[in-house]
């Protein structure tokens, strides 16, 4: 359903341990995608409770020149979409 909208360039599930379970991508891209997003989600969770032991990362905003990717973590898994910026 995501897949559908404009701009959207694929979307990627990836479970706790960083490995991804369901993309729409080709699989170099979708391991390079999901190894290093879940490396930093991770850094930015952690970086999120360091400040404030109460919070919690809930949503991750990476725009550059090319793609904005957009990272939503849950317990088990995390889902990561690609679009481009543009469009």
């Amino acid at each position: 359903i995501i897949q559908s909208h404009k701009g959207v360039i694929g979307t990627i599930v990836v479970n706790a341990e960083g490995i991804p379970i369901r993309t729409t991508l080709d699989n170099s891209t979708t391991v390079q995608y999901a190894g290093l997003l879940h490396q930093l989600s991770m850094k930015a969770k952690s970086t999120v409770r360091d400040i404030d032991p109460q919070n919690d990362l809930t949503f991750l905003r990476i725009r550059s020149k090319k793609h904005e990717i957009m990272v939503a973590p849950d317990k088990e898994y995390l889902l990561i979409v690609i679009q481009n910026p543009s469009e």
